[in-house]
């Protein structure tokens, strides 16, 4: 599975130059956890998270700690001042289970999606989770679908999918190697899908 399969697109951007509050009321209104940053050209060139904008933003309150406190510095006004740079990003071919690794190993949330420096999507860690999620139902007709879709892997019936926990088991009541590497190949792609094991089956179908 490739993370085009999976990504948010078009992704939400926002400036440089964009006033810290208008991006903290853009992230809360559509819970978003971060937004890729572009220059002027549009070229990627950091991402604010939630941290970068409640970072120094939010006085002690008295009524708690018993004094008052210190005024607070004077906060960034722009974007630009608090995002984090250099930004990691991934291609749109990159594979899920590499870029899923790279979050939990880097606790990062998101990563911009690009090609060149043209942002094409986001993903983020709930776009991998809703592809685990996924039910088995939905996996399976789609891999149905896909074979009943492909002339070469005629005639349907000679299929046989179950899905279970996104592992899906292929039998094929004909002997063609080469259709169950196809048969393979095809379900792999399909989001959801955890692993695939095609087979050949010998008894009669019906």
């Amino acid at each position: 599975m490739k993370i085009r399969d999976i990504m948010t697109s078009p992704a939400v951007t926002v400036n440089s130059s964009t006033p810290v509050t208008e991006v903290a009321e853009l992230l809360a209104r559509r819970g978003f956890t971060s937004a890729p940053v572009v220059d002027d050209d549009d070229a990627l060139i950091g991402i604010v998270t939630e941290a970068d904008l409640i970072s120094g933003r939010i006085r002690p309150d008295p009524r708690v700690h018993g004094r008052v406190a210190p005024p607070l510095v004077a906060p960034a006004v722009e974007v630009f001042h608090v995002m984090t740079t250099p930004v990691e990003s991934v291609t749109a071919g990159a594979d899920v289970s590499d870029v899923a690794a790279m979050m939990l190993d880097e606790r990062i949330r998101c990563f911009p999606v690009v090609d060149g420096l043209t942002i094409v999507g986001v993903v983020t860690r709930r776009d991998v989770l809703a592809a685990v999620a996924r039910p088995d139902g939905a996996i399976r007709a789609e891999i149905d679908a896909l074979l009943l879709s492909a002339p070469d892997l005629a005639p349907a019936h000679r299929w046989q999918v179950t899905v279970q926990g996104g592992v899906a088991d292929i039998a094929d009541f004909q002997d063609r190697a080469d259709d169950r590497l196809q048969a393979g190949a095809l379900a792999e792609h399909v989001r959801g899908v955890v692993s695939v094991q095609v087979r050949h089956q010998t008894s009669d179908p019906s």
